[in-house]
């Protein structure tokens, strides 16, 4: 079983962040332009937490106020949950099943250093299955 490094190392250590004080309109935006679904919000160089697009559909969506009328702080996600580079994909899929949530930054010693997202956890559990599958293919051919 991998863990998070590995998947960092593959896809790399990006984080994109937005400070407490923007609007929900900037976050909306930063997130189109970079084609992602989430952004750590930082405070002061610390995370104090996400914003999410479910957050926008849940608490902003519906809303008679407009996106620019939030402030990220507002309608981010304060329950920050997150994951070291040592940790196993195993934990991190575990976490986002019992939290629903899609996305986990990666903090070691107090500094972010990525952000795991379901899709890289499922990506690396086929690959790890496909190898796996590769292996027991060639244990059976060597056996006949």
């Amino acid at each position: 079983m991998n863990n998070v490094n590995q998947i960092l190392k593959s896809k790399g250590y990006q984080v994109w962040t937005i400070d407490r004080a923007a609007t929900v309109l900037d976050g909306m935006q930063l997130m189109s332009d970079q084609k992602i679904g989430s952004l750590l919000v930082m405070e002061n160089g610390k995370p104090v937490g996400i914003f999410t697009e479910r957050d926008y559909a849940r608490k902003v969506g519906f809303s008679d106020k407009h996106p620019q009328d939030f402030d990220i702080s507002e309608v981010m996600t304060k329950d920050l949950i997150s994951v070291t580079s040592t940790q196993s994909v195993r934990d991190c899929m575990r976490l986002m099943t019992e939290n629903q949530i899609r996305h986990l930054p990666v903090i070691d010693d107090g500094k972010v250093i990525g952000m795991v997202s379901i899709g890289d956890v499922v990506k690396d559990l086929i690959d790890e299955l496909e190898f796996l599958v590769e292996q027991l293919k060639g244990y059976i051919t060597g056996l006949q």
